[in-house]
């Protein structure tokens, strides 16, 4: 066995999430190796193709934390309204930016702009060492460090470090499949992009039918990003449908609140599972974002849960540092563990139940749903709630979920104590 080379901190998976938490601890001065099976090119990088991921507002202020925000701004779509709906009930709720007292309540950005944005950031941190394309295959721990083996080039390379984070998404081979759960979903989601003869003004559609959500986001140029969630036999039809055919199909599904849609974009669906890892930290080994969780998309929860673990991982990691502590110690993790506990536990939850709800076809289920639609319209603290966690603003804070670079702390910040309550910090 070769000798290994040595880093502080080692990321498996350079999508994303994985380049999210290289990007956020460029400044704390870790020797940081990102190891990613795919090119990073984004013709090549599956994380950074023509999709769209839906950011809360906590995300923006966690890019703008971690210094990215500025590069991908330009191309965020502001989600400044959604409105919430039954197709062909009473319920419906309204959720505005005015309600939170900010600018929007998120933003729908391509991800090529946000891969490109934390690939620049990586790629100009001199303590950032990549290896790419390169296939992680053997992950163990001796003593007080993580070793990992990796092929590349046709050639096996073994790195070493005290913390390891696994990243490489939800059929990560590395996470612990033994302390995970995957239940898939009947459902599919098919995804698209249309246009309308309407302005969006930055508003979005959450649509609940019999055969699952159906939500459509604003772009820029009047464009809608449609996530539809149904049978595989349904979608299968969908996507041989010719163009006129689609939308046809989309527009009386839908109705005419967003205009008349048109020209739409190749179809593609994917299978839709949830899976939870009950101890994502442990043995010099952190599991985040999609290989520690996975979620049905309805309410775009999915990836902004996995960058909170980012956040808090990021910042419990730059504080040891700067302590002269060991950023792998068990300490450490398990504090990592309590603080992303609760809201892991809750999205998972929200977002299980919302689908349960408004996709049940059972005696009385109908009412219900379209009552607790308009109860939130009409009870205020309700609305707050719902606002709180699609905005990423449910739990603890920390401080890039401020907006603040962890740098501060380095720069006499280190009088901060640590995440505050829930709502201590508002929008």
């Amino acid at each position: 066995m070769s000798t290994p080379q040595e880093f502080d901190l080692i990321v498996v998976g350079g999508g994303l999430a994985g380049a999210s938490l290289a990007a956020a601890l460029r400044g704390s001065g870790l020797r940081t190796a990102v190891v990613e099976r795919w090119p990073l090119e984004h013709d090549k990088q599956p994380s950074y193709d023509d999709r769209t991921v839906a950011l809360t507002w906590s995300a923006r202020r966690i890019y703008e934390g971690i210094g990215v925000w500025s590069a991908i701004s330009g191309e965020a779509e502001p989600i400044r309204d959604i409105h919430v709906s039954d197709r062909g009930g009473f319920g419906m709720t309204h959720l505005s930016h005015r309600h939170a007292g900010t600018p929007a309540l998120g933003y729908v950005v391509p991800t090529r702009v946000l891969g490109g944005a934390l690939l620049a950031s990586m790629e100009s941190a001199d303590s950032v060492t990549l290896y790419c394309p390169a296939r992680a295959t053997e992950l163990r721990v001796t003593g007080d460090r993580g070793h990992l083996a990796l092929e590349q080039d046709g050639q096996t390379v073994n790195l070493s470090a005290p913390l390891v984070v696994v990243a490489d998404g939800g059929r990560s081979g590395l996470a612990g499949g033994e302390d995970s759960h995957p239940k898939p979903y009947p459902q599919q989601a098919l995804l698209s992009i249309v246009t309308t003869d309407r302005p969006h003004r930055g508003r979005a559609w959450e649509r609940f039918t019999g055969e699952g959500p159906l939500a459509m986001l604003p772009l820029s140029g009047n464009r809608l990003a449609v996530v539809w969630t149904s049978m595989p036999k349904n979608l299968a039809s969908r996507q041989a449908m010719d163009d006129d055919g689609f939308v046809l199909h989309l527009q009386r599904t839908f109705g005419d609140r967003a205009g008349n849609l048109e020209r739409p974009s190749a179809r593609k669906a994917y299978p839709l599972h949830r899976s939870h890892l009950r101890h994502p930290a442990r043995d010099r080994r952190v599991v985040l974002g999609n290989a520690a969780h996975t979620v049905h998309p309805v309410a775009g929860q999915g990836f902004n849960l996995g960058l909170r673990d980012v956040a808090v991982l990021a910042e419990l990691v730059f504080r040891a540092r700067l302590a002269g502590r060991d950023i792998g110690s068990e300490v450490l993790l398990q504090e990592y563990n309590d603080l992303r506990r609760r809201d892991t536990f809750m999205v998972r939850q929200f977002t299980h139940s919302m689908v349960t709800l408004f996709c049940a076809d059972l005696p009385g289920a109908r009412l219900a749903r379209n009552l607790g639609l308009k109860g939130v319209e009409l009870f205020p603290p309700a609305k707050r709630f719902l606002l709180r966690r699609t905005m990423g603003l449910a739990g603890p804070l920390g401080l890039l979920a401020r907006g603040l670079p962890l740098d501060c702390l380095a720069a006499g910040g280190g009088d901060y104590a640590g995440p505050p309550e829930n709502g201590a910090a508002g929008p």
